[in-house]
């Protein structure tokens, strides 16, 4: 019998499973697919720390602290590389909202400028397009492999006796006298003290039966990974404009050279179907043509490259697009993390720590008051912050 089963195996809950493990937890670890299999396979994978909400910015430059040392801790490459971040003004009116983020990164110790013309953004990046105002500027932004991480993260687990069951979905959480007791799959019943759920954009039918779903709006973006090109990039884009909504985009060149970038963030059908065990989503061809043109007006050199794949990736967005990292209340030995609305990769490390702390009852390593359950327990009038920038 584990002391935790942990139910999700993307990146904040192999971090969690890896946490738990190094604090002499015995940890089981599931999934119905397997790693990475979802958001975190799906993800642009930025480790990203400008244009965060105030409440978050702390965390996310916690992890990227935890990020800079965590191939030597994993005895692995995550492919984590820290080459900065440009957020693309297209006008001259997108660039007061930029110079708020700047201001609100800077008030929080993040290094961070605003480039306030064309020639400034393409001193750093040549490769962009002469036709943009500006840009933000976070030299200590980075990006990572998603896959290769997530994997780090689980082989690491595994040395220290983390047990991974994949291809089993969960179907209930087990509780006796308002606790814990385990969780049952479809082929079996996990006798466990404590669940953590980092399930992304499912989970809520496992928490019904407690009366606590979580409020989840789902979202999808389009993803468009080409063959590799010759070096061309190094930082992290993303362009979120006042103007223009169809030109929201974000991408970045992989170390293989092949450029992964994404549409803005779309409504979802609900359409998803499975293929070798893992689960897929298209997009339309209007989302794919609408994603090809935003990205290839903002970095031209991507209109040569020919084209590897394209999926859909999906977004669980919260009301107030911040993520959930806290026990369920009236269930002692449940915790979650869900809810991170598309900017929960480069949290994912210190996700991982703060579960292991909530679960063993001991003081997460920063303040997450902001994150709480209870903000949700009057939906009457929900605040709402729509996503302007993922990954």
């Amino acid at each position: 019998m584990p002391d935790v089963v942990v139910i999700g195996c993307g990146i904040s809950g192999a971090a969690t499973a890896w946490e738990l493990a190094k604090s002499g937890c015995s940890v089981t670890l599931v999934d119905r697919y397997g790693p990475a299999a979802m958001a975190s396979g799906w993800t642009l994978a930025g480790v990203r720390q400008s244009g965060r909400h105030p409440a978050e910015l702390p965390l996310a430059m916690a992890a990227v602290k935890i990020w800079e040392g965590l191939d030597e801790e994993l005895q692995a490459s995550t492919g984590y590389t820290q080459k900065g971040n440009l957020r693309i003004g297209l006008a001259l009116e997108d660039l007061p909202a930029l110079r708020v983020i700047a201001e609100e990164g800077k008030a929080a110790g993040l290094p961070i400028e605003v480039l306030a013309d064309a020639q400034s953004v393409r001193d750093i990046a040549p490769a962009l397009s002469p036709a943009i105002a500006g840009a933000t500027w976070c030299p200590t932004d980075g990006h990572a492999d998603p896959d290769a991480t997530v994997n780090a993260f689980i082989n690491a687990a595994r040395r220290l006796g983390v047990e991974t069951v994949y291809g089993e979905a969960v179907l209930s959480l087990e509780s006796r006298n308002g606790r814990i007791c385990g969780v049952r799959t479809t082929s079996r019943t996990i006798a466990a003290d404590a669940v953590v759920l980092a399930t992304g954009v499912s989970g809520n039918d496992l928490l019904a039966p407690f009366g606590s779903p979580l409020p989840v709006d789902v979202k999808n973006v389009t993803v468009v990974r080409t063959r590799p090109l010759p070096p061309l990039l190094s930082q992290v884009l993303s362009v979120a404009s006042a103007c223009n909504s169809d030109a929201a985009c974000a991408g970045r060149q992989q170390l293989d050279g092949a450029f992964r970038f994404t549409s803005g963030i779309k409504s979802w059908g609900g359409l998803m179907r499975e293929k070798d065990g893992r689960p897929v989503i298209a997009p339309t061809v209007a989302s794919l043509l609408e994603t090809l043109q935003s990205f290839g007006d903002v970095v031209p050199a991507v209109r040569e490259a020919e084209i590897d794949a394209y999926w859909c990736g999906l977004v669980d967005q919260t009301p107030d697009a911040l993520p959930v990292l806290d026990h369920i209340p009236g269930v002692n030995g449940l915790v979650i993390a869900r809810g991170f609305s598309g900017h929960g990769f480069c949290l994912g490390p210190l996700t991982g720590r703060i579960m292991a702390a909530l679960v063993q009852g001991q003081a997460p390593p920063l303040d997450i008051s902001a994150f709480a359950f209870s903000r949700f327990s009057d939906l009457s009038s929900p605040s709402s912050s729509p996503v302007t920038l993922h990954g």
